[in-house]
């Protein structure tokens, strides 16, 4: 494997950077000025988005897009999932038709409700998914970039594609694993979103860890739900990137969306939060996305309804907990 890109460079990207840098591959990070891309370049740390933590000298660091792009043979995607269509407009005709492309945003797109591969497929052409991959797990920047160990899986429809990466972030520190599973690995990682909202919102009611573990069980029956109904295999969110990522979202003090639940929980608005935490919360346009597709499915998500409800309806975040706790008596079906 020669030149790794990757595109974006918050924490994420950032971490992948440190990683695959570490693991003395030659990578190049590409970020924007406006996100501080040249002070990033020049001190070797990206304060505003991984602190603390140093780039190696193998990494290379710019604004330059055609110089980021040109020759890469493998092309890691770290933006935002509602920028991932227009950012894929953006480099289409830079980037050669045999790279691997390797997905890391966690969430479905506003509108179209599409899951980041289909957006791929959507804008590059199905064939584009024969070289795709996605990357998940519970595995915060501010952790792997400290090279803290963890677990995450990278799933393809193209096993041989699922084992290449496998095989280039895989370190001392970074244990990966193979799946043919795109659509649960997908689908565990965006939904997880909505229910570190939900345990946050309960935290900063102050509530306990008896509710945090209601919501993470019943939590993730709904992820379940909705994943198997639109293809997933029901085993993948026992794993990593259901599981696994469920649990890390809804406990750290890393997670943004936890955070932004705790801050709602607390009295503030969705676009206070949003501000407060100057980064993208992407539980919040998959609480919209979700909401949408349930209404449309017909699937019973009331961990879900009430995130909505609080986040784009106003309703109070306590009278919504107890709302959800009175609903009709039921036995404990699951998927």
């Amino acid at each position: 494997m020669h030149k790794i890109t990757i595109i974006g460079a918050g924490s994420w990207g950032t971490a992948l950077a440190v990683l695959l840098g570490s693991n003395g591959k030659q990578v190049t990070l590409w970020g924007r000025k406006e996100d501080g891309i040249e002070e990033t370049a020049h001190t070797r740390v990206n304060a505003r988005f991984l602190p603390g933590v140093s780039i190696p000298d193998a990494v290379e660091v710019t604004d330059d897009l055609d110089y980021a792009l040109s020759g890469t043979k493998m092309l890691v995607l770290s933006v935002p999932s509602q920028a991932l269509r227009s950012v894929l407009r953006q480099i289409e005709d830079r980037v050669g038709r045999d790279v691997v492309i390797v997905n890391t945003a966690k969430g479905l797109e506003i509108g179209t409700h599409l899951r980041m591969s289909e957006v791929v497929s959507d804008t590059w052409g199905p064939d584009t998914l024969r070289r795709y991959a996605v990357l998940s797990g519970p595995s915060h920047a501010e952790e792997v970039g400290r090279q803290i160990p963890t677990a995450v899986v990278t799933a393809s429809s193209n096993p041989p594609v699922a084992r290449l990466v496998q095989d280039v972030f895989m370190s001392r520190c970074f244990r990966v694993y193979t799946s043919e599973d795109v659509i649960g690995v997908e689908m565990g990682g965006s939904l997880k979103n909505i229910i570190a909202l939900a345990t946050g919102i309960s935290e900063g009611l102050g509530f306990g860890d008896n509710t945090r573990a209601a919501l993470l069980t019943r939590g993730l029956v709904e992820i379940i739900r909705m994943g198997v109904r639109v293809g997933a295999r029901a085993q993948t969110f026992s794993g990593l990137s259901g599981l696994g990522d469920l649990v890390v979202t809804c406990t750290s003090r890393h997670s943004r969306n936890n955070r932004a639940g705790y801050l709602i929980g607390q009295g503030h608005k969705r676009e206070q939060v949003v501000e407060m935490i100057g980064m993208v919360v992407e539980g919040i346009y998959t609480t919209q996305a979700a909401f949408e597709m349930s209404r449309e499915m017909g699937l019973e998500m009331p961990i879900t309804n009430v995130v909505y409800q609080v986040l784009f309806e106003d309703q109070p975040p306590r009278p919504a907990v107890w709302k959800l706790m009175e609903r009709d008596k039921k036995d404990e079906t699951l998927p």
